[in-house]
């Protein structure tokens, strides 16, 4: 596979920012299998982002011929005081999450599933971490402390100090060479290429991904971090195992005003999601109202929705047709075994921001 074509599977959609594309065709022109990787606090249960959309990118990648390592972030989140600051129920949820992504098509097999509490007993991961602490200002390490979802002012306690100074660690531990995480975590990924050359290490290439609007939607020109999909508003969120019904229920309380194309999350379902899982797809809709539309490519929607030819509540009833169809594979996944165990052990957690 050519060089141009990589680039192309790497940077694709749902990518969002390259830093920088030099950097990405000089890596590729030196290193055969370059490894990028991605992080998650194990803190609840998976979502149209978390779940479907990581999925998607992961393929890419490894269609790239990339390497991928998902780090599963425990004992980050049990810094960050989620699932009530239980290890062990944190450690449940990243169980049930390798579950998850399976049952959204990743083959773990292709990849390396890597955990913190393992790097936590390496002294090796400690020095790089005080090394990048001995690197950084105290008051650079606040800023980029909002990547644990939290404000400047919300960093009250020592703990939370050594979190960005992990996450910036991190790629060098396991040596990627792409860091391809949400957009939501932009401050530590340029932290990362800002200390490489003082670790005597090469700056990785950030490659982040578009963060999925929640139901709720965005403002205009408010495409920020706090109106993601997240685990914490349920109601603006479809988790991975939702029922039909639940969909429905969802989708139809959902933000989306008519000819409005921007923060509409339907429509982002569609860009992200729908369009990447198939070719074309049909919206059903009475003859009276124009008969059923037939859609080859996101572009095509956008454009008939934004010039009033489809209403929104075909544009719903579409949408639930789309997704009951897209998750009834991790429906299935999560109805017997270990990962119905795990489903029920996270689901019954108590689910903190």
């Amino acid at each position: 596979m050519d060089i141009e074509k990589r680039i192309e599977l790497i940077t694709r959609e749902p990518i969002e920012e390259v830093i920088t594309q030099e950097d990405l065709r000089k890596l590729l022109q030196t290193k055969d299998k370059p490894w990028a990787y991605d992080g998650f606090e194990p803190s609840g249960l998976l979502h149209l982002g978390s779940g479907i959309l990581r999925a998607i990118k992961i393929q890419d990648l490894l269609d790239a011929k990339l390497g991928f390592i998902l780090w599963i972030a425990d004992w980050f989140a049990w810094i960050n005081n989620k699932m009530g600051g239980d290890l062990n129920l944190i450690q449940k949820a990243g169980e049930y999450m390798i579950e998850g992504w399976k049952a959204c098509g990743v083959d773990t097999k292709k990849l390396k599933v890597l955990w913190t509490s393992d790097a936590a007993d390496d002294k090796e991961y400690w020095k790089g971490v005080l090394e990048v602490a001995k690197q950084t200002t105290i008051q650079r390490t606040i800023r980029a402390g909002t990547i644990m979802g939290r404000e400047e002012k919300e960093m009250l306690y020592d703990a939370q100090i050594f979190y960005p100074c992990m996450q910036a660690y991190d790629p060098f531990y396991f040596n990627a060479d792409i860091l391809q995480l949400g957009m939501d975590q932009r401050k530590v990924m340029v932290l990362s290429r800002e200390i490489a050359p003082k670790l005597k290490r090469t700056p990785p290439v950030i490659c982040a991904h578009h963060l999925l609007i929640g139901l709720q939607g965005a403002e205009a020109g408010r495409m920020t971090a706090d109106v993601k999909m997240s685990k914490s508003v349920p109601k603006g969120t479809i988790y991975i195992h939702d029922s039909k019904k639940e969909i429905e229920e969802k989708i139809n309380s959902a933000f989306c005003p008519e000819k409005v194309v921007e923060g509409n999350p339907l429509l982002e379902i569609w860009r992200y999601i729908v369009f990447r899982k198939f070719d074309s797809r049909t919206i059903e809709r009475p003859q009276k109202f124009g008969g059923n539309l037939e859609l080859q490519s996101y572009g095509e929607l956008e454009n008939i929705y934004k010039e009033g030819k489809l209403h929104p509540m075909d544009l719903k009833k579409g949408t639930i047709e789309a997704l009951d169809e897209i998750l009834a594979p991790a429906r299935k996944h999560f109805e017997k075994g270990k990962a119905k165990e795990l489903y029920e052990i996270v689901k019954r957690a108590e689910i903190t921001r």
